[in-house]
């Protein structure tokens, strides 16, 4: 089965800005979705971003909307979270995810990474 690998976590500083990739181990691979989400300790797991694979629609949380932007190259199968202006509340561990139908819940997703730590600095 195809795996999601993040990469580009790491300690910022508040205000700062940072980029997380998400590589699937397969070029063949072909979702319908690619996403990312976070989860804070004790907590369940909240969407951030989505893309359409083949049309690259896209959708975003209104949580961090204006501030998170995703991307994707086809070429290579990654997708990527821009990260704009964080907040030390932005801390947690991000999650990329892929799935063969449209959606925002985490349990719609059948693919996900490992998992990267963000930390934001105040």
């Amino acid at each position: 089965q195809v795996q999601l690998v993040e990469s580009g976590g790491g300690l910022v500083q508040a205000g700062a800005s940072l980029r997380l990739s998400c590589a699937a181990s397969e070029r063949s691979f072909n979702p319908y979705v690619m996403g990312w989400f976070r989860q804070f300790p004790g907590k369940e797991r909240d969407f951030l971003v989505a893309v359409n694979w083949s049309g690259g629609t896209t959708y975003t949380a209104e949580s961090v909307k204006g501030r998170f932007t995703i991307s994707r190259d086809n070429t290579t199968v990654a997708v990527y979270l821009q990260m704009n202006s964080l907040k030390p509340e932005d801390t947690a561990v991000y999650y990329c995810a892929a799935n063969s139908i449209w959606g925002s819940s985490p349990m719609e997703y059948d693919i996900w990474g490992q998992g990267t730590q963000v930390t934001v600095s105040s």
